[in-house]
């Protein structure tokens, strides 16, 4: 069981609330967590008829630039308003001492996160829209221009991949729990096929199917994409590649075993969306294979940090004891696809 007012105290959140919000609502505030919470956690914050989300870390230690809550604050403040599809912000407090670390606020995007299923109203059709507002999406977001969003200091986008095989080697080190040669072989071949070229955007880092938000009802309408702590600029084609991995076909494998609703009748392909992707962007994905490979190897990283916490008791769901097989699996086919 997660211990919310531990997690979020409800006494400095109103506070703040009534001090920064304009209509902070009236009487007692009610938290409670949503989502699956793999990484950073959410909360709904309901007070007087009115409701927000609430993003804060993990529990536990964190490695150096991650979690970073002002730099996802920022990055929604700059691009709500633009063509790409963010809840609207509305307010951070950078300073720990009011609930024990950075945290921020933004508005309830009313609608369904589409995980093992979809709404039972949703036919085929609604599938196949699902689908292509998933990666039209995308691709006002990579098109956008983020300059004139005020992102141009957002990453340096040259060089992209290269400093994400190095970063990610580094997070290896710190959040490894056991030795996997399948990491540092991957690794291997990741610093050896790094794209020379590529576009320059803003890359969400982690965009797939259970981050953004739909309308509840036909026709499907994605309404805004969420959970925005990798944001950075680089190279489009990497979110393109870890969506791909994300969007099994019938017979296909699927990330943690899990039954997964691109499944199902009428969603489309992953050859439909790639080439609605080049359709809208101009962007030509020709290097799936490593794209699709950097990103496993990334999530398993990921995986095995979230997986060293739950080791530590710092975890809020017994779900993470999976992760002592599937790190490792990951890691195996991420090689696999390698060859090497």
């Amino acid at each position: 069981m997660v211990d919310v007012e531990s997690l979020v105290p409800s006494a400095p959140l109103t506070a703040f609330m009534d001090a920064e919000l304009g209509d902070p609502g009236t009487g007692p505030v009610q938290v409670t967590k949503i989502g699956q919470g793999r990484s950073n956690l959410t909360f709904r914050v309901e007070r007087g008829g009115m409701a927000w989300v609430l993003r804060r870390p993990p529990m536990g230690e964190l490695p150096e630039t991650a979690h970073d809550m002002m730099r996802e604050f920022r990055v929604l403040s700059a691009l709500h308003g633009t063509k790409v599809r963010v809840p609207r912000p509305a307010a951070a407090c950078p300073d720990p001492a009011v609930i024990g670390v950075p945290f921020y606020l933004m508005e309830e995007v009313a609608g369904v996160v589409i995980r093992e299923s979809e709404p039972d109203s949703y036919t085929e059709q609604d599938r196949h829209r699902v689908g292509l507002e998933t990666i039209d999406a995308l691709a006002e977001l990579h098109t956008a221009d983020f300059a004139a969003a005020g992102l141009g200091d957002l990453g340096k986008a040259d060089g992209y991949t290269a400093r994400q095989v190095e970063r990610w080697s580094k997070q290896w080190g710190f959040m490894k729990t056991r030795e996997l040669a399948d990491i540092e072989a991957v690794r291997a071949w990741l610093e050896e096929h790094c794209p020379a070229a590529y576009p320059h955007a803003i890359v969400h880092g982690d965009y797939k199917l259970d981050n953004v938000v739909f309308s509840a009802g036909p026709p499907a309408r994605l309404l805004a994409i969420l959970d925005w702590e990798m944001a950075t600029l680089g190279d489009p084609l990497a979110d393109v590649g870890y969506l791909m991995n994300f969007w099994p076909e019938p017979g296909d494998p699927t990330i943690y075993g899990l039954p997964q609703p691109t499944q199902k009748p009428g969603f489309p392909t992953k050859a439909e969306l790639l080439a609605r992707y080049e359709e809208r962007t101009g962007y030509a994905m020709t290097d799936l294979a490593f794209y699709r490979t950097l990103a496993l190897w990334k999530l398993a990283i990921l995986l095995e940090g979230l997986y060293k916490r739950f080791k530590a008791g710092k975890a809020d769901s017994d779900w993470f004891a999976v992760l002592e097989q599937v790190v490792p699996t990951m890691a195996t086919q991420a090689r696999e696809w390698t060859g090497a």
